[in-house]
């Protein structure tokens, strides 16, 4: 780090937080000079230089005190909007929950071993089985966060477990792009440095020897970031991704033992499909059966909890964690920048500029090992390319956005089903396919004798590409792509995000 007037050192006593948000086209540089930290569970290495951007909003934690050297990040030596350091967090509780769950674990895998560990008499005595926890709460609650330091937890313990994240809001983004419900093991801390990979990324085209290129999660898309514009739809991924991750846990004993984390969006605690309770929850319920619930989470909502203890208590175990201090409230403008980030992103890799004097530090003669590893430059190169219109086959799932039915009026029926996937032609008027985000489906099955109307929504997606520009005349379209290979004869899914190269 510099050591001019940019620079400023912050003294965290035991169990306190530095906490910063940071404003557009700024960079915030870290290094912790002594002590132990962590941000969202993934712990700080000593005098190595961590980079923040794209309006991070974060906090540094230590549990037995720290000294951090923090060096401000514009050109014109602007600080983070937001910095300070807070004494009440709710990390306490965070930790009592992570022993319960490793309590659970080791007991799980202990008896997929044959060496069952004897329950002591007068415990209350945890859920059985591996943990399956469902984390659910308002909006801007930290539910993420909260998911973040679970799974960084579980792979601190030093135990090899692998907990599968499950990301099922498809305004966040997980590992790809917002739009996508997604599954990954867990096997290394994910980082917190951008709010473009919020789970860490996965590279499309960078050299495999970065650890974020083995994240290999799986993706289906659901082409929207609002839960209520195809409820149906989100359903039917939902229980798709469950019977993957239990097909995949019934040959893996370790994940297995590891568990599931489950993060959902807001709309899943406070949306209504009707006047009914089990309707108001019924994504809550599809969660539970898709992934075997056992544990229910509720953050920073004294209603919901008592909610969810009157309907699932009997059967599962809830527990209530307290919303921390730091969580900042999210605004639409702030959201629709980070779906921007997130595509941009995807195609373009990962960078975010060091701070004036790191640069000329990092690669430098004489530099050292801590002051180039900054982690955060994975740039990519996309590629265009033109392709026919009759190379691709295109859906839109439903016809587009999706009236309740509720808003139908009486007596009336849907002409498109909110499953029945629609054909695109690129040369019809209107079809809204320039600009458009559009995901990439595996292959079909060739085993399959018979096809189903329905089958394109069971595909995984394997990679996502934008249309750049659509020549009717010649029919053809111009597409940005991250990686090479040939997309002929292959189908793809649109939905309703558009992003433009700027």
């Amino acid at each position: 780090m510099t050591s001019d007037e940019q620079t400023k050192t912050w003294v965290l006593e035991p169990e306190t937080e530095y906490r910063f948000e940071l404003d557009p086209d700024t960079t915030l540089a870290i290094k912790l000079i002594k002590g132990q930290a962590e941000v969202f569970g993934a712990e700080l290495a000593e005098g190595v230089v961590y980079l923040f951007g794209l309006e991070c909003k974060a906090a540094v934690y230590t549990w037995q005190g720290c000294t951090l050297e923090i060096c401000r990040t514009h050109s014109a030596g602007r600080r983070p909007s937001t910095e300070y350091i807070s004494d009440e967090t709710p990390m306490a509780a965070y930790m009592n929950m992570h022993l319960a769950l490793e309590q659970m674990r080791v007991r799980s895998l202990s008896l997929a071993q044959n060496s069952p560990i004897p329950i002591p008499k007068g415990s209350s005595g945890a859920p059985p089985g591996p943990p399956h926890v469902l984390v659910i709460g308002p909006e801007n609650a930290g539910k993420t966060t909260a998911c973040k330091i679970i799974a960084n937890y579980a792979v601190r313990a030093g135990q090899d477990w692998a907990p599968m994240f499950v990301n099922v809001d498809p305004g966040e983004g997980g590992w790809t792009l917002p739009g996508t419900v997604s599954a990954c093991p867990i096997t290394t801390p994910i980082p917190t440095q951008t709010p473009a990979n919020p789970l860490g990324s996965t590279a499309t085209s960078a050299p495999t020897a970065l650890a974020s290129s083995a994240l290999v999660p799986l993706v289906y898309w659901y082409g929207h970031a609002e839960v209520r514009q195809n409820p149906l739809l989100l359903d039917r991924l939902i229980r798709n991704l469950g019977e993957n991750v239990t097909s995949r846990h019934d040959n893996d004993p370790l994940g297995k033992s590891s568990g599931i984390i489950v993060d959902t969006p807001s709309s899943f605690a406070t949306g209504s499909t009707g006047p009914a309770s089990e309707k108001k929850f019924a994504l809550i319920q599809t969660c539970i059966d898709a992934f075997h619930i056992n544990v229910i989470v509720v953050v920073g909502h004294e209603k919901l909890n008592v909610e969810m203890q009157r309907m699932f208590g009997s059967k599962l175990s809830v527990i209530k964690l307290p919303k921390s201090g730091g969580v900042v409230d999210l605004d639409i403008s702030y959201r629709e920048r980070v779906h921007r980030y997130q595509i941009h992103n995807y195609m373009y890799g990962t960078h975010i500029s060091p701070p004036p004097g790191l640069v000329q530090q990092q690669g430098a003669p004489g530099s050292t090992t801590e002051e180039s590893e900054f982690n955060t430059d994975s740039r990519l190169s996309p590629l265009s390319t033109t392709i026919n219109f009759n190379d691709l086959t295109i859906y839109r799932i439903g016809g587009g956005a999706i009236a309740p039915s509720s808003a139908l009026p009486i007596g009336a029926q849907r002409i498109v089903s909110e499953l029945q996937p629609v054909p695109v032609d690129p040369a019809q008027k209107g079809s809204g396919l320039l600009n458009s985000v559009l995901a990439l489906l595996a292959p079909l099955n060739p085993d399959d004798n018979e096809r189903y109307d329905e089958e394109v929504l069971d595909l995984s997606v394997v990679a996502f590409f934008v249309v750049t520009a659509v020549d009717v005349r010649a029919r053809k379209m111009t597409v940005l792509k991250p990686s090479p290979g040939s997309i002929a004869g292959r189908i793809a899914l649109m939905g309703s995000f558009e992003w433009q190269d700027q």
